[in-house]
């Protein structure tokens, strides 16, 4: 295998989010893919928790849980807490009617909006 094949090892092959209306901050770095995948029966377990009463966070989240195993440890926690929410409240927060309780979750709240317009 050559150096070309194997890559050189010192390339970022994170994904940066960046948000519109500052232009200039890093609000997400997505990790290595391979860093925190889930087995079979956790996503599954996800997926279903992701199936929520209001068809709008089923849009969102169902669009969102594809880019899950790209999360890192962390924010697989966070998102998972979020998941803990009512439905109404975990919409509000999304749409942006109640703050985040914290800085992980605005941050990951930021990445689900971001990646719902794609």
């Amino acid at each position: 295998m050559t150096k070309q094949d194997r890559g050189s090892g010192s390339e970022d092959k994170g994904c940066r989010i960046q948000d519109s209306s500052t232009g200039d901050q890093e609000l997400h770095r997505v990790s290595d893919p391979l860093s925190a995948i889930p087995d079979p029966a956790s996503m599954q377990r996800i997926r279903w928790r992701c199936r929520r009463g209001l068809l709008e966070l089923d849009i969102v989240l169902g669009r969102f849980i594809k880019h899950y195993a790209r999360l890192d440890s962390r924010q697989q926690e966070v998102f998972d807490s979020l998941l803990d929410l009512p439905d109404t409240n975990l919409w509000d927060m999304i749409s942006g009617k109640l703050p985040a309780m914290d800085e992980d979750q605005r941050a990951l709240l930021l990445l689900i909006n971001a990646l719902d317009i794609e």
